[in-house]
């Protein structure tokens, strides 16, 4: 399943919006580094483990924030779901060692100091 090159450019700001959000939320960047949330293979966030209040309240946040964004991005030609899927490559791609991820299988994993496993369809 290929997907076209202006969904993969503009999950590319989708990935640089939520970083700059990451910099601003020490709410997030505290439960990222502590690996209670990590990046799901259909580009939402992901809760790791047991949820409180506040970091589920945070996590709907945020997904909600890149819905919106996917469903404006998906504007270019594709499916919102397609979208979110070539964002979620990207922003697994993207995590740190240390940092939480959802594997193919639907496993979590933390990121060690090479390449996360990602879906094969990923470009």
């Amino acid at each position: 399943m290929r997907y076209g090159l202006g969904a993969l450019i503009l999950s590319v700001g989708v990935i640089a919006s939520g970083a700059a959000y990451a910099q601003r939320d020490p709410a997030y960047a505290a439960a990222r580094a502590a690996g209670q949330v990590g990046e799901q293979t259909d580009g939402y966030l992901g809760i790791v483990g047991a949820a409180t209040p506040d970091l589920r309240a945070l996590v709907n946040k945020i997904n909600i924030q890149r819905k919106a964004a996917y469903t404006q991005g998906a504007q270019a030609g594709s499916t919102v779901e397609q979208f979110a899927f070539v964002s979620g490559c990207n922003l697994i791609a993207r995590t740190q060692a240390g940092e939480m991820y959802q594997a193919p299988d639907g496993s979590w994993k933390k990121r060690g100091g090479g390449a996360p496993e990602r879906d094969p369809r990923c470009v």
